[in-house]
């Protein structure tokens, strides 16, 4: 279990949490709203299936209290870098702070793993609560694409995220 003490707006406690035999079902489950099935899959499963057979990506369970409301994965590229990828919170479970509590605990947890030197993701252009949440966390675009995606990054220092500006050790 990953957890940084975090809360959403409804005091719930946001841990992440291994996907195992007794939580994957709740993670497939995952659904965004309507209008967000152009930036990320119908259902949180496809996350699920790129985790178990690509051996890249590793699925976290988002839980508020003990609910599963969500899907986060991280992996580590060739560079290096670590990226965060594939969050969806369930629609029901937006706009509650869930998301945000989800990445900052994922983005404290890989500054501290050996070697993390960036933090990257990406995200559709047109996704602009996506880029938001992103660019309040810290993230800026980078010139860098993924597909027809947006990569932003993050540097970190001393095991700790930190923004653009600010001076290296």
């Amino acid at each position: 279990m990953i957890t940084l003490e975090l809360s959403d707006r409804a005091g719930r406690h946001v841990v992440l949490r291994e996907v195992d035999d007794e939580n994957w079902r709740a993670v497939a489950d995952v659904a965004p709203l309507d209008d967000q099935r152009p930036y990320v899959p119908a259902l949180a499963a496809r996350y699920l299936l790129l985790s178990s057979r690509e051996g890249v990506w590793h699925s976290m369970a988002v839980c508020a209290d003990d609910t599963v409301v969500g899907h986060i994965m991280w992996g580590r590229d060739d560079d290096g870098s670590y990226w965060l990828g594939g969050m969806l919170i369930n629609g029901p479970e937006q706009g509650k702070g869930v998301g945000r509590a989800a990445v900052r605990t994922l983005m404290a947890w890989l500054a501290e793993r050996e070697g993390c030197r960036e933090l990257r993701l990406s995200y559709h252009p047109d996704n602009t609560v996506a880029a938001r949440l992103y660019d309040s966390l810290g993230f800026q675009p980078t010139s860098d694409s993924s597909g027809d995606e947006v990569v932003a990054g993050r540097p970190v220092f001393d095991g700790r995220p930190t923004t653009l500006n600010s001076p290296s050790p």
